[in-house]
């Protein structure tokens, strides 16, 4: 194995070892009693840092020029938010159904 690969698998390792790291954490963070705020917070956070070190390491958008970097974040941004518009209009629509079905 040359040492390009070496250190190529390293950068792949320690990766992988910050990325469950977070993701324990994360975990931990759950079985705390915490304002729900600040709890949504850090969860967001966290994960938006797991999802750019997959992107910019796994999926090699570090080596990419600036161009396909900011193309590929706004496209997946905007079809993460239209699909979270899509979710939110139905289940706003399933949360009032249930409402007379758990009236006490």
């Amino acid at each position: 194995m040359s040492t390009e690969t070496a250190m190529n698998l390293g950068v792949y390792w320690r990766t992988w070892a910050l990325l469950l790291v977070l993701t324990a954490v994360m975990f931990f963070l759950d079985t705390l009693a915490m304002p729900r705020g600040i709890f949504v917070t850090v969860m967001l956070t966290a994960m938006m840092i797991k999802a750019t070190l997959i992107a910019m390491i796994f999926m090699h958008l570090s080596k990419e020029s600036t161009d396909l970097v900011v193309t590929v974040v706004v496209c997946s941004l905007g079809f993460g938010a239209l699909l979270y518009e899509l979710i939110v209009v139905d289940a706003g629509r399933i949360y009032q159904m249930m409402q007379g079905v758990f009236v006490r």
